[in-house]
């Protein structure tokens, strides 16, 4: 338990602190919960797959006991072994970076949050590894500094042991904090417990945040800029039970995943959407379905293009699925297992702005065609800017609104191997889509009209945002890669033998 000597968090005035520094513990302070275990458990498994998630969990019972009849250093030093040892620092910076913010943002604690924000200067102190939370702290939460436990690496490799003075707790945090400030006192010191009380001590005013379980989590919409991007294979954050079960779940979910893929490319699209139902795939179907397939290479009548947003590769799958009928989609980078297990005709596009008009009109041509205009995946609520090339081929438009539901396994990727992304969705005990048809585009609002096609198009995806009450936005698909991988997005060629990283991906 903290001590009592010092007030707690809500008795500090957050008014006219424009000029303080104040410094934060991290979990049980500036987070609400108090175990690190889960963002260990993401890193663990994000970076080194489900044995590297295994082993932590195993470790975790000593960890627990060196925690409480020895010290909590030891037990973070046990976490940190589990965790990093052998894996490559590059990995876990990357993991790290795309990965974590989004769990630790769900679970910031509001009054901390009304304090640290307030104030000028900003600086964590956690016995977390620097490498896990700094891209958090200070992208996200825009912390000055941060003084986490570094890990110690070897020819850029962790070992597992972290460097000198150790893990950051009790007299190691206030020893740091006196060599990064010197002889100025930050303002404000925020602690949880007994461990904490040296570096508070070492501040003008020092306030306790004492455990409570009914605290509701800072909202994204106070944070000072929204998490649009992020990466990662878990839906949940891992607690121990939830690391436990998705473990026992993956081998079960693999082979159901394997069943559901060979229904939707087995059989005839009529039935794939009774077979997905069965299955426990759930289908929802909102709107009027398109127009029946109306193309005429003889008489110049081109086929209808369905404009879908994106949110996985799926998608266009199950907008036949709703539809009854396959319809081919052209894709911006798909991977080649991909292609083979798909049910419905697939057509790269090449990046070329002229071959690829040439190659959309010919399957225009030819029948109706999907679209995903925004060139890749979003989690979030939002919408990224649509490529406007489609308006200018057809005036033959349908706005499909599409949305989607996952328990446990995101079905996109932006780090990983592509090739699991079908399979990850379809090992979800029981995931959803639900496919939206709008109303076809008024003839008066096409590029035929006058309209240019950055208009339509834009037109288009503030429609589909309305209907799904998403938000626009003017990212694009290599914003996305350079946030979360640090490259354009385009995949690379790996074998067919490696759908075995579906353990590790």
């Amino acid at each position: 338990m903290a001590k009592t000597t010092f007030p707690t968090v809500d008795k500090c005035t957050s008014i006219g602190r424009e000029q303080h520094a104040v410094v934060a513990d991290m979990d049980g302070t500036l987070l609400r919960g108090r175990s690190s275990f889960p963002y260990f458990a993401l890193v663990a498994f994000e970076v080194g797959g489900i044995l590297r998630l295994l082993f932590l969990l195993l470790a975790t019972p000593l960890a627990g006991l060196l925690y409480y009849f020895v010290s909590e250093s030891a037990g973070i030093q046990v976490l940190v072994f589990a965790t990093f040892a052998g894996m490559k620092v590059s990995d876990i910076e990357s993991g790290a970076r795309a990965v974590l913010p989004k769990f630790y943002s769900s679970d910031l604690h509001p009054e901390t949050w009304r304090v640290f924000s307030a104030c000028g200067k900003r600086c964590v102190l956690t016995a977390n590894p620097t490498i896990m939370v700094e891209a958090f702290l200070k992208d996200v939460l825009g912390a000055d500094l941060v003084l986490g436990t570094k890990i110690a690496n070897y020819k850029g490799r962790a070992t597992g042991l972290v460097c000198k003075p150790g893990i950051l707790v009790g007299k190691n945090k206030a020893d740091a904090l006196e060599k990064a400030f010197g002889e100025t006192e930050p303002d404000i010191g925020l602690g949880d417990r007994d461990t904490d009380t040296p570096f508070m001590s070492l501040c003008k005013e020092a306030f306790i945040v004492p455990p409570q379980r009914e605290v509701k989590p800072v909202t994204m919409d106070k944070l000072p800029k929204p998490i649009i991007f992020h990466d990662g294979r878990l839906v949940q954050k891992p607690t121990p039970l939830i690391a436990f079960l998705t473990i026992l779940w993956i081998p079960i979910g693999f082979l159901l995943a394997c069943l559901r893929i060979a229904a939707g490319a087995l059989l005839p699209m009529p039935l794939v959407y009774y077979a997905f139902m069965a299955l426990g795939v759930r289908v929802t179907i909102k709107g009027t379905p398109g127009p029946p397939p109306q193309a005429k290479k003889s008489i110049g009548q081109s086929g209808v293009l369905f404009v879908c947003s994106h949110r996985t590769l799926l998608d266009p799958i199950f907008l036949s699925t709703a539809l009854g009928r396959a319809i081919p989609a052209v894709t911006y980078s798909v991977s080649r297992l991909s292609e083979i297990i798909s049910p419905i005709k697939t057509v790269r596009l090449n990046r070329d702005r002229a071959k690829d008009a040439s190659m959309i009109k010919k399957l225009l041509e030819e029948g109706d065609l999907a679209i995903c205009p925004e060139g890749t995946t979003c989690r979030e609520p939002f919408l990224l800017r649509f490529s406007a090339l489609f308006a200018e081929l057809t005036d033959q438009l349908v706005p499909v609104a599409m949305v989607n539901r996952m328990s446990m396994f995101h079905g996109t990727t932006a780090r990983g191997w592509k090739g699991m992304d079908p399979f990850y969705f379809f090992m979800n005990p029981s995931p959803a889509y639900e496919v939206t048809f709008l109303n076809k585009l008024p003839l008066e609002l096409t590029c035929s009209a006058g309209k240019s096609s950055q208009e339509v198009a834009n037109y288009i995806q503030r429609v589909i945002a309305a209907t799904l009450s998403y938000e626009c936005t003017s990212f694009t698909r290599k914003d996305k890669y350079r946030a979360l991988a640090g490259n354009d997005g385009t995949v690379v060629e790996k074998p067919l033998l490696k759908a075995n990283k579906v353990m590790g991906s």
